[in-house]
């Protein structure tokens, strides 16, 4: 009997899944943005799929993620249990910022998310459509304020391209970056800027209580559920796709880097992950291994390349 019920507790015991990992995730901005807002949707994933056990979420703000890069690679050197959420405008805030901690010195894991951009302006202004926003543009560029996210990021990106795509010169644009989105949306509905860019999802909820007015967005085809143009149907030929993704720690061992990056496939496929892409209005763009290593390298050229164009890099 005695013999049966410690087999029965080790028989248990191999059967168990083995202890979940613990994470602290990194958002490199204020609270609200696009990062905070990633890094804590892959909080409730983690938890609720059961892929990770404790999970936290801290923010380090400023210089467009350049300051918690930096934090994050000096402080967590060897941790398997911290990440780091990243993404598209921190390729081109480090560029313009001259970090000299970069995406070389975290290790990438994966490709997360994609979205594209909305231009908005309140409900009270007088501009109607993307086409009166631009005529003010092209009278006066300085005159035109436009707010976004940090310097040299997706947004500001966005704002350059249009103007050059309206033969406006893009080093002339009055582009006020904020460090998260919760500032940005504040100065937008306050009337404190003429013009908001961001991601589509940022503005969702107050484009549909009517308090924002969405003029277009940046994709290649219209956004299902948005009432806008395209640029390019606006006869403006330009295309910005925001992307997001997570990294972990440099000085990871092989094994460690595997495990990591298991947990994040395991959390990429997982329901709670894929229902809240579709509430959030965010594309799976999910990359990993050496095919997001090269297509990262690809896109860190291809931005030093439209922030030369635009002069915001020299």
């Amino acid at each position: 009997m005695k013999h049966f019920f410690l087999a029965s507790i080790l028989a248990g015991a191999l059967a168990l899944p083995a202890t979940a990992a613990d994470y602290a995730i990194m958002a490199p901005a204020a609270p609200g943005g696009g990062w905070d807002q990633t890094a804590r949707t892959m909080q409730t994933a983690f938890q609720q799929e059961k892929i990770a056990g404790n999970v936290q979420v801290m923010n380090v703000p400023g210089a467009g993620g350049t300051i918690g890069i930096a934090q994050f690679a000096s402080q967590q050197k060897g941790n398997p249990g911290a990440l780091l959420v990243g993404g598209y405008v921190m390729v081109g805030a480090i560029l313009t910022n001259k970090s000299p901690v970069t995406l070389k010195d975290v290790t990438p894991i994966a490709r997360l998310t994609g979205e594209y951009e909305a231009i908005v302006v309140p409900a009270s202004s007088d501009i109607r459509t993307i086409g009166d926003l631009v005529a003010k543009l092209k009278a006066n560029p300085g005159a035109v304020s436009w707010g976004g996210g940090s310097a040299g990021g997706t947004d500001h990106i966005l704002v350059g391209l249009l103007a050059k795509a309206a033969g406006v010169d893009p080093t002339k644009i009055n582009y006020i970056a904020f460090s998260g989105g919760g500032e940005a949306l504040a100065a937008i509905l306050g009337s404190q800027v003429t013009a908001g860019v961001s991601s589509y999802g940022e503005f969702e909820s107050q484009i549909k209580a009517g308090t924002l007015r969405l003029l277009a967005v940046s994709s290649d085809k219209k956004i299902e559920g948005a009432d806008a143009p395209t640029l390019k149907e606006s006869g403006f030929d330009v295309v910005v796709q925001n992307w997001r993704m997570v990294a972990a720690a440099p000085g990871l061992s092989e094994e460690q880097k595997k495990a990591v990056t298991a947990d994040i496939e395991k959390l990429a496929k997982s329901k709670t992950w894929q229902d809240n892409l579709k509430t959030k209005g965010w594309t799976d763009t999910y990359l990993a291994g050496p095919a997001f290593e090269e297509q990262l390298a690809k896109d860190v050229s291809a931005t030093e390349a439209i922030l030369k164009d635009i002069g915001l890099v020299k």
